[in-house]
């Protein structure tokens, strides 16, 4: 039977890992401080991600102004996972559609609920629990907010003419249907 490693063995097994893990803080060191340079050109895919993330987080931006401070993000994200559902679902699936606690969706369905987005109906499969549905409101709402952002990015789309628009529909296309 071999022994097993003393101490000094394993300190110099980690020795290595820890080598590599000081070459990589070093290296993305540099990384960030060739990202600082202001003379230094973005990879193509990282101005993408730039540039997309620029683009939704105006158009949600733009969106809720034009709509209000009425909702949530995270109470946005609840109203479309059940608009998205077939039937209504008990908050335990609820919270782990959206990778949240149960009691934060506990919260949000009783703000959403009282502002007359979703209802608590009754299971028909277990007397002791409640379901949650997205009311005729929370659809309405749903579809304000889509078309405000609608709105939003079609002003973006209006520095282009029309050959310009399609040839950026087809270029993003042809990237998101990428192998």
């Amino acid at each position: 039977m071999p022994d097993a490693p003393s101490r000094h063995d394993a300190a110099h097994h980690d020795a290595p890992r820890h080598d590599a893990a000081r070459h990589d803080a070093a290296h993305h060191g540099a990384a960030h401080r060739a990202r600082r340079d202001p003379a230094r050109l973005p990879e193509p895919s990282e101005e993408l991600l730039e540039l997309l993330h620029d683009v939704l987080r105006t158009a949600r931006r733009d969106a809720a102004e034009r709509l209000g401070h009425d909702i949530t993000p995270g109470q946005l994200r609840l109203l479309r996972t059940l608009d998205r559902c077939d039937c209504p679902r008990r908050l335990g699936e609820l919270a782990a559609a959206l990778d949240v606690a149960p009691r934060s969706v506990t919260s949000k369905v009783d703000q959403a609920e009282q502002d007359g987005w979703v209802r608590r109906v009754p299971d028909p499969d277990d007397r002791r629990a409640t379901l949650v549905e997205i009311t005729d409101a929370g659809h309405d709402l749903l579809d304000r907010l889509s078309a405000r952002r609608h709105e939003g990015v079609r002003a973006r789309l209006e520095v282009l003419d029309a050959d310009e628009q399609r040839t950026l529909l087809d270029l993003l296309r042809r990237v998101a249907n990428a192998p």
